[in-house]
């Protein structure tokens, strides 16, 4: 399985620029599109779709179905994110990258969750993770979540946070002036 997503689109960006005539393999464009979905990159998964030829696009509903993904993602529509996931029998490599991009989108739902909400129902935790009661109560206790009696309200707990990187004043003074110095050239 490929983890390095990071690399391959690299590479895969690389075959698109250097494809002949302009056009990259469908492969090459499917591939890519998922992995910016992955990035959470929306704006380049976007600007790919644009510019993927509408021969390739209609004729291979595996590129169709990815972009579904991003304009899901696009919209936040977070149940719809996971519908859209599970409604296309995904080929490899794909295959890899959506299931990669589902666990990263159920990873920032919960951390959502845990930061933007003092008590949620069990039922909205379902809908934003895509996962049945079980496997959500699962997880919510992994994450020492608690459960109330009714049993119908969660009270998260808010991620751990990484203590912040303290950076001196003149390192600060160091970054402003680059910066103004670049808006000013």
């Amino acid at each position: 399985m490929i983890t390095n997503f990071d690399k391959l689109c690299g590479e895969l960006e690389k075959q698109e620029l250097e494809a002949p005539n302009g056009v990259a393999l469908p492969s090459t464009y499917a591939q890519l599109l998922a992995i910016y979905l992955y990035q959470n990159d929306l704006c380049n998964a976007k600007f790919l779709w644009k510019r993927i030829p509408q021969s390739i696009t209609s004729s291979n509903p595996e590129i169709a179905a990815i972009w579904a993904i991003g304009q899901k993602l696009w919209k936040k529509d977070l149940a719809g994110t996971y519908q859209a996931i599970t409604a296309y029998t995904w080929t490899e490599p794909i295959a890899n990258i959506i299931k990669a991009l589902e666990e990263k989108v159920r990873e920032r739902a919960f951390n959502l969750i845990g930061r933007s909400y003092s008590f949620i129902s069990l039922d909205t935790v379902i809908s934003m993770t895509g996962l049945n009661k079980e496997a959500a109560l699962h997880v919510c206790k992994e994450r020492k979540w608690v459960l109330d009696e009714d049993g119908t309200t969660i009270k998260p707990v808010p991620p751990v946070q990484p203590a912040p990187l303290h950076t001196s004043s003149e390192d600060q003074l160091f970054k402003l002036t680059e910066f103004v110095s670049f808006l000013e050239n």
